[in-house]
């Protein structure tokens, strides 16, 4: 029997087969203003609903964040828009083309890093960029330009005449990445591009994302289950949870739309005695007192935190630390589906 997904009226429901593309019923788009674009995409395998009804609209030069723990779909999102996996129903639009009847001119204009570096470890990573380059049709000329590029991209150097299987596991990362740039793809898709590494090798990888974005205006899809990297690098972002679209938006909109920030002041002696200091400061919201603690909630913690402080000592009040907590990731997570993203990824890795 079929998956039903949730969002699958009954109609879609008895044709949806996790090996074939079902038609929409509409001719797809000969070009489109979006890099990518996707309306009602599912897919199931047997009766599980993996991606139920993503809907999808990136700009070009945009760099999406695609947030959500291991299960959530993410990966299998990609896989669709990669043309590695038929959609079971709705339809994908990616750098102009179907992916389900335009796989190809999809794989030409799109540059893919999977979790799994697939790297032949007796290669050297100028016989695999080489290899790349040829297999996308780039004449000899034009692989070592590319290669020369390249390597001062993801500064592996001398390193490149090695073999892969004398690499860390970052600079294979780097590796991967720059064979996925190889023919200069309009669409960039990282698939978890940093799980497993060190925090150093992390933010090489990060620095790569945002040269890559600045300067050759490349459209970037990035899955990520860690929080800071979606924060750190994304334009916008989608949280997937069980296979569905919860939220999307800029990290900043979607962090302010459940909570306000909060300034937190510890002092000496009962905090109630000194609220009234801070109570009329522009942009304070409200000022709680809880022992010696001050909870001063307002909507722009950053340009307040200054005015409270002064107030404060204007007020000849010893203030022993003063806190500034904002809303983080991990809070519209847990606001949206009652599990924190961190928790949930470590509950399945360990199981």
């Amino acid at each position: 029997m079929a998956a039903v997904c949730t969002g699958m009226p009954p109609s879609e429901a008895s044709v949806a087969e996790p090996a074939r593309a079902v038609p929409t019923g509409s001719p797809p788009r000969p070009s489109s203003p979006e890099a990518i674009y996707t309306e009602g995409l599912i897919r199931t395998f047997d009766e599980s609903c993996a991606v139920d009804r993503v809907d999808l609209s990136i700009a070009p030069g945009e760099i999406y964040g695609f947030l959500g723990p291991n299960g959530a779909g993410k990966s299998t999102t990609v896989r669709m828009l990669c043309t590695l996996l038929a959609p079971s129903g709705g339809k994908a639009i990616v750098a102009g083309h179907d992916v389900a009847t335009e796989p190809g001119q999809v794989r030409l204009r799109i540059g893919v890093a999977l979790q799994d570096a697939a790297l032949d470890p007796n290669q050297t990573g100028i016989e695999l960029l080489s290899l790349q380059g040829l297999l996308y049709g780039l004449s000899k000329r034009a692989v070592a330009q590319r290669i020369t590029e390249l390597s001062e991209l993801i500064d592996l150097g001398d390193a490149l005449g090695r073999r892969i299987g004398t690499y860390s596991g970052g600079m294979k990362r780097r590796l991967d990445l720059a064979a996925a740039l190889v023919h200069n793809p309009e669409i960039l898709f990282l698939d978890e591009p940093t799980t497993g590494l060190d925090p150093v090798s992390r933010v090489s990888v990060w620095g790569e994302v945002r040269r890559l974005n600045r300067d050759l205006g490349m459209t970037i899809f990035l899955t990520t289950q860690y929080l800071e990297e979606a924060d750190e690098l994304a334009d916008r972002v989608g949280i997937i949870h069980r296979g569905r679209i919860v939220a999307e938006g800029t990290p900043v909109d979607l962090k302010r739309s459940i909570g306000t920030d909060v300034i937190i002041a510890r002092v000496d002696g009962e905090a109630a005695a000194v609220r009234t200091l801070v109570e009329d400061i522009p942009d304070v919201l409200s000022v709680e007192a809880h022992g010696s603690e001050l909870v001063i909630a307002t909507g722009n913690g950053s340009a307040v935190i200054s005015p409270v402080a002064v107030a404060l000592a204007e007020g000849d009040v010893h203030v022993r630390d003063l806190t500034l907590r904002t809303p983080t990731l991990d809070d519209v997570f847990l606001e949206l589906t009652g599990s924190h993203i961190e928790r949930s990824t470590s509950e399945e890795a360990s199981s």
